[in-house]
């Protein structure tokens, strides 16, 4: 199924959501386009001397992710889908030239304050070994389940003091689709966003993921794990603050506005 029959059918109502759908998505052999992994450094930031970017496996899951959520048995609507979270594992570091095997699933429909919650597993292999695996954590506003004992928000960790402001041009979610595959209305402009209840458009969370990361190149591990929380959007256009903080056992770093509210907060460790 082609991207554009995906978003179609990610409109179609959906039944009541009770159950994780056991689909499972599959794309073997898969060969990293060099034009696009530029285009993408582009719109990241990244530098381009090494591996792959640690969050640009999870583009190649993407089609394969979408088929998924497109699907009839998958309990959320694609549009006005909020990216919360995001954990990234990378086993040891890709090579662009390599052959990848990509497998997306389902996992934890759980639910939220705000309404209920997803993950989709992307994992990827290379001559047979898993090397990276992403959970992308997804909220649906529209959709209640019974209470679970979720309980209330989890309280913003302290913000880190800027050492670099970043401005976002209010195109940054449009090229950011282009490259990405992701043309969620929330990201693309404030017409699009605004009957999914936001003023603005919104960065996407991977984008935001990717440009912290990039941020830190040349201090990430060989081995290592990511865990991005996105707190509040990241509005189009806008100014941004990015802070970090290293020592022996991780890399924390944060995402702020001008008025110093938390939009994203991450963690790097290294992984045994």
């Amino acid at each position: 199924m082609g991207v554009a029959a995906s978003y179609l059918r990610g409109l179609l109502p959906r039944p009541a959501a009770t159950s994780v759908p056991s689909t499972v998505v599959r794309r073997d052999d898969v060969r990293i386009d060099p034009a696009h992994l530029l285009r993408y450094a582009r719109v990241c930031g990244c530098t381009l001397t090494g591996p792959l970017p640690p969050a640009y496996p999870h583009l190649l899951g993407f089609a394969p992710a979408l088929t998924l959520m497109a699907g009839g048995d998958f309990p959320f609507r694609l549009p006005g889908l909020v990216h919360t979270r995001q954990v990234l594992t990378w086993y040891r570091p890709v090579e662009v030239d390599e052959a990848l095997d990509v497998e997306v699933s389902a996992a934890n429909l759980a639910a939220h304050h705000r309404g209920a919650t997803i993950d989709v597993l992307t994992r990827v292999r290379a001559g047979g070994d898993e090397v990276w695996v992403g959970r992308s954590t997804y909220l649906s506003r529209s959709v209640r389940l019974p209470s679970t004992g979720d309980g209330p928000a989890e309280p913003d960790p302290e913000p880190l003091p800027a050492d670099a402001w970043w401005r976002l041009p209010a195109g940054l979610g449009r090229r950011y689709a282009a490259v990405s595959g992701d043309r969620n209305p929330i990201h693309l402009s404030a017409l699009t966003a605004r009957p999914f209840g936001f003023r603005t458009a919104i960065a996407h969370g991977m984008w935001s993921a990717a440009r912290c990361l990039a941020a830190l190149e040349g201090r990430l591990p060989e081995r290592g794990e990511a865990t991005v929380s996105f707190r509040r959007p990241v509005r189009l256009p806008g100014r941004v603050g990015f802070g970090a903080r290293i020592d022996d056992a991780a890399i924390t770093f944060a995402v702020t506005d001008p008025a110093d509210r938390l939009l994203v907060s991450g963690r790097v460790a290294p992984r045994d």
